[in-house]
């Protein structure tokens, strides 16, 4: 069975009361009263709900073996800088960022982002799609048993980005055009954490990509073929978990 988002505090003592999103859940999968189901709060901790009510969009479940689990937390965090992409793409990039272990995801506009939200006439706008892609952030780690939620930063201008501190000291733009391969950077450099920026359609402009070298941005390549902007940054969260995680190489052998 599926876990299930049940934000905290939680206490052992007394029942504990589930959200509408969950009550809708227990319903759809027909969870009878006295039958227990896996919860996480979103920040590491686990535990066994069973249920003790269930009435329209609310009810009760009394909560045990409460614990923390991060086992499927890497020591590194990773930061998916993306740029906004047009369509239904940014929905698909935020899960798959998630499934695929990335801790943070910054949403930037870029020169050539076909879509636009950091006007101040579309704080509204981007404040629904935010919500949204929160939404899809709890989803996509209640469908790979991932106990701590990724953070969603605000959508900034590229350059906004640039400016904000702190960053982690390894920073990779990536770039189709450039000389230097991902895998040789990441292969000389012991785990830490790591920024990966993705560039729109059309990719970073030349502009951008000299911005981001003056910021201490490495702009490195992840092969011969030209990948997609929701395809880049899947692939890229992967090749550093395949560099990186001696667990996964070893379960690879």
């Amino acid at each position: 069975m599926p876990q299930f988002y049940l934000p905290g505090p939680w206490e052992s003592q007394k029942p504990t009361s589930l959200t509408p999103e969950v009550a809708h859940h227990l319903r759809v999968r027909r969870i009878q009263t006295g039958e227990s189901f896996p919860v996480f709060d979103g920040n590491g901790q686990i535990a066994i709900a069973e249920l003790l009510s269930l009435s329209g969009k609310s009810g009760l479940a009394q909560l045990s073996d409460i614990r923390r689990d991060t086992h499927r937390e890497t020591t590194y965090a990773i930061t998916l800088a993306q740029s906004l992409a047009g369509g239904d793409k940014m929905d698909w990039i935020v899960e798959k960022a998630v499934e695929t272990g990335a801790q943070i995801i910054a949403p930037m506009q870029c020169e050539r982002s076909i879509i636009k939200l950091t006007r101040s006439s579309d704080q509204e706008r981007a404040q629904k799609r935010l919500v949204h892609w929160e939404g899809i952030i709890q989803a996509a780690c209640e469908q790979c048993d991932r106990t701590v939620l990724a953070k969603l930063e605000p959508i900034q201008t590229f350059e906004d980005y640039l400016k904000a501190k702190p960053k982690p000291a390894l920073k990779l733009l990536l770039s189709p055009d450039a000389t230097k391969s991902m895998y040789s950077v990441l292969i000389e450099s012991d785990p830490q954490d790591i920024v990966l920026m993705i560039g729109p359609e059309g990719g970073h402009s030349p502009a951008e990509e000299a911005q981001a070298e003056a910021a201490g941005y490495q702009i490195v390549s992840l092969g011969e073929r030209v990948l997609r902007t929701e395809t880049a940054g899947v692939v890229a969260i992967t090749a550093v978990h395949s560099v990186w995680n001696p667990e996964m190489q070893n379960r690879l052998k």
